[in-house]
């Protein structure tokens, strides 16, 4: 037990003494996820963009080709779900491998929605 307060001789007496009071936790939140998200192009070979998938993502061939054909007839496709930091470097890694490869694929990055 703490002391909380003193008589003016400086003698305690049980009066005196008080009960501490815990704050409760503060909750911790989850910080908010990102997707990666493949953009369609009509220049881009599809089997780069299994590749890129595969490498960059660690898809296997069959999700990677099942992503490359949503982002074919849709116009784009989620390749993965990070926190902000780790979906803007992926991002980056796939329009950098793009870009060194000469190909127009491009990446960005999108707040999930709930």
């Amino acid at each position: 037990m703490f002391k909380l307060s003193q008589d003016n001789d400086n003698e305690s007496t049980s009066s005196d003494l008080g009960a501490i009071v815990l704050e409760k936790d503060p909750e911790v939140k989850e910080p908010p996820s990102y997707q990666v998200v493949l953009i369609n192009d009509d220049y881009t070979p599809m089997e780069f963009v299994v590749f890129v998938l595969q490498t960059v993502f660690g898809h296997n061939h069959e999700k990677s080709t099942e992503i490359m054909m949503i982002v074919h007839t849709k116009g784009k496709g989620v390749c993965g779900i990070f926190s902000k930091e780790i979906a803007e470097m992926m991002s980056y890694e796939v329009n950098t491998m793009a870009k060194d490869h000469g190909h127009p694929l491009l990446s960005e990055i999108e707040p999930l929605t709930d």
